[in-house]
């Protein structure tokens, strides 16, 4: 899905689907979005567009890079789904078809299709009331089923939104059964991704070998300040900027693929108190902008980094 302000709209309202919250809004008339990476070689900036054209799609966006020191070729290209001469149940072989002939690895997403989405948090409210907004106003394209927390604060504002909320307490002794019982809610709520809303636990690997599809936001310009209490180092080290970093979650600590990051000016004059304040703005930005990028297909994730597409 891209922005609203690009694609000629079909104005019928999109309402709330079963055990899943999502904002009645205007969509944009739906799309076809191709994510290929291969091998890099001449004409294939050409070679893609002809085959989209030779179908009959009318091309929306089209974005390419090449990483000459991998010799690896990366496209997102996205066309109007409408008068598209191959019907959508028979799109994605011929994607497939079209990566074997290019050796390559190749996804197919259409732009009606919302994700599942769990948020995960702990006592902190700032980034999930963000998120929760942000759906209910239309400007991120996903269902929020599920909320689990490991701690009971929050319920209130997931009742408020009504989004279906779980706590599941964490702690060293118990951590393998609850995380257990987090894979099952997201198995049974059919959650495609999880964001971790300032979630104060880390992931072990068992649980990402089980689901690993994460979205994290940290509170530091990573890769500086890795690890508790960022804002307390950076005051330490008298810095004049903060930041916040969302990236992918693997399982080494604060080191995943980087989606976003933003950053907010500091002085002499501020406290550990008002980093804080203004790292949350940080955070709710970075967070909210790498989701939507990737809920619009816009992040492309190889060779341990990203290329964004934005």
């Amino acid at each position: 899905m891209i922005p609203v302000r690009e694609l000629p709209l079909d104005c019928g309202q999109v309402s709330s689907r079963e055990n899943g919250f999502l904002a009645s809004a205007c969509v944009p008339s739906t799309t076809v979005i191709l994510q290929l990476i291969c091998p890099d070689r001449p004409g294939l900036v050409s070679e893609l567009a002809g085959w989209v054209a030779a179908n009959g799609g009318n091309i929306h966006h089209a974005d390419h890079h090449t990483d000459s020191e991998a010799g690896l070729f990366l496209s997102r290209i996205e066309w109007g789904l409408a008068g598209f001469g191959l019907p959508r149940e028979a799109i994605s072989a011929a994607v497939q078809a079209l990566a074997e002939r290019l050796v390559g690895q190749a996804q197919l997403h259409f732009s009606d299709d919302l994700p599942r989405v769990a948020i995960f948090a702990s006592k902190q409210s700032h980034c999930l009331l963000d998120l929760l907004w942000r759906v209910k106003s239309g400007e991120l394209p996903m269902e929020v089923p599920l909320v689990i927390a490991n701690h009971p604060n929050l319920e209130a504002v997931c009742q408020q939104f009504g989004v279906h909320f779980e706590c599941v307490p964490m702690s060293s002794e118990t951590k393998p059964d609850s995380e257990q019982i987090m894979l099952k809610l997201l198995k049974k709520h059919q959650i495609e991704l999880a964001v971790l809303a300032k979630y104060m636990q880390v992931l072990s690997g068992d649980f990402l070998q089980n689901f690993s599809t994460v979205i994290n936001i940290h509170h530091s310009f990573l890769p500086a300040f890795k690890g508790a209490q960022p804002y307390h180092r950076a005051w330490d080290r008298g810095v004049k900027l903060i930041g916040a970093t969302a990236h992918y979650v693997t399982e080494d600590l604060d080191a995943g693929p980087i989606i976003e990051q933003t950053i907010a000016h500091v002085s002499h004059r501020d406290e550990v108190d008002d980093l804080i304040r203004k790292g949350r703005d940080t955070e709710r930005l970075a967070l909210s902008r790498a989701l939507r990028l990737h809920l619009c297909r816009q992040v492309m994730v190889y060779r341990g980094r990203t290329a964004v597409f934005a």
